[in-house]
């Protein structure tokens, strides 16, 4: 998004910031959202970056976390490893089922948005329909 205007949104699925967020933003007010794990992401977590980022974002921006997640939740790998039969993360308890459902959902949802200017209700705060997913950030 830096490096590049023609990014009108950015998502970060559990990873860390490697480029820091400059203290201007990321110019344009353009919106990100961050859904990370609960353990790895929250804020004052081991993972800085995601704290520091946040300060600097400039425009719509969403801090959500997911509990009994896993840093392979937001792939595939667990929609796979549970078709096949594979063991899944012990310490990532979520299914491969709910968590694909919890990764389409807000990303569908901030993509409509954002990119759509269809509004997302399920942006606005936690929902019945999904416990596990935590606004540390609104």
């Amino acid at each position: 998004m830096l490096a590049d205007r023609r990014v009108d949104a950015g998502i970060d699925l559990d990873g860390s910031f490697f480029e820091e967020v400059p203290a201007s933003g990321l110019g344009g007010g353009r919106p990100f959202l961050m859904l990370g794990t609960d353990a790895e992401h929250h804020p004052g977590s081991l993972d800085t970056s995601w704290d520091a980022g946040w300060r600097h974002l400039d425009g719509w921006k969403r801090w959500l976390t997911v509990e009994g997640s896993g840093h392979f939740t937001f792939t595939d790998l667990p929609v796979l490893a549970e078709q096949l039969g594979l063991p899944v993360d012990p310490a990532a308890p979520l299914s491969g089922t709910r968590s694909a459902q919890i990764t389409r959902a807000y990303t569908a949802a901030f993509l409509d948005q954002h990119l759509r200017g269809r509004p997302q209700p399920l942006l606005d705060g936690p929902t019945p329909g999904n416990p596990e997913v935590v606004f540390q950030r609104p």
